[in-house]
C-alpha cells in the first residue's frame, strides 16, 4: 500500500489523524479534522474519510472517534520505551470543561500497563474520589480501549464536561458516582460518553 495512491488532501487528513493519535491514544472527531484542513462540511471530511477507508489505509467503527489506531501508530506506541501521554488534568470534583493537552511523556513498566495501545495518563485534580483512594495529584492511568463495566472507575465525558468517576448502572439508567459522600451522583442530560476506564495509578510522594 502505497500513500503516492492519496491525493494532497488526503494525505493531509491521514497525517493529522496519525499525530492526533500519538499524541492522544484516541482518534479526532469529524469537526476535529474539518478545522484542521478547514473546509466548512462534515460532508467534505467524510468524503475523505470515506476514501482513505476505500484504499485500506484506515478502519472505521461506529461510534464516536470511530477511527481505529493505524498500524503505524500501534507500532509507535508499543515500542520498547513504552511511554504514555499524559494529558492534562480531569477533575474528580464536579465536572469540568474538558481541555486537553499534553504535559509529558512518561515511560512505564509492563506491570502497570500491559499494553500501551489505546492508554494515556491524566493527572487529578479534586477530592470526590478519595475513598476510592484516588487523591489530588495523582496521575491515572487510562485505557479507552476497556469496556466499561458496571462499578468500573472511568474517565467520562458528560454533557461536555470531564470527570473521574464511578461508572453505575441501575437498570435502564446510568449515571456517575463520587467516592466522597460530600459530593452528589451526577446524571447526564444529554448525553454520558465514557472515554476510558481507570486501570491504574501513580502517585508521587515529596517534592
Amino acid at each position: 500500500m502505497s500513500e503516492t495512491n492519496l491525493s494532497p488532501r488526503q494525505q493531509e487528513v491521514l497525517d493529522f489523524i496519525e499525530k492526533y493519535q500519538l499524541s492522544y491514544g484516541a482518534s479526532p472527531t469529524v469537526k476535529e479534522l474539518r478545522e484542521e484542513i478547514k473546509v466548512s462540511s462534515d460532508n467534505s471530511v467524510l468524503k475523505h474519510l470515506d476514501a482513505l477507508e476505500k484504499k485500506g489505509f484506515i478502519q472505521r467503527a461506529p461510534v464516536p472517534r470511530g477511527i481505529k489506531l493505524l498500524q503505524s501508530v500501534k507500532e509507535k506506541m508499543e515500542s520498547s520505551d513504552r511511554k504514555l501521554p499524559v494529558m492534562g488534568s480531569v477533575p474528580a470534583g464536579n465536572p469540568a470543561p474538558c481541555e486537553e493537552n499534553i504535559e509529558s511523556w512518561v515511560s512505564i513498566g509492563e506491570t502497570m500497563a500491559p499494553k500501551v495501545e489505546g492508554c494515556f495518563m491524566l493527572r487529578v485534580t479534586g477530592n470526590s474520589m478519595i475513598d476510592a483512594g484516588i487523591h489530588e495529584d495523582d496521575i491515572v492511568i487510562v485505557n479507552q480501549n476497556s469496556e466499561p463495566r458496571a462499578n468500573d472507575i472511568v474517565v467520562a465525558l458528560i454533557d461536555g464536561e470531564n470527570t473521574v468517576k464511578r461508572f453505575i448502572k441501575n437498570g435502564s439508567k446510568t449515571y456517575l458516582q463520587a467516592e466522597n459522600p460530600e459530593y452528589h451522583d451526577i446524571y447526564p442530560v444529554n448525553e454520558l460518553l465514557i472515554q476510558g476506564v481507570v486501570t491504574g495509578l501513580i502517585r508521587k510522594y515529596g517534592p
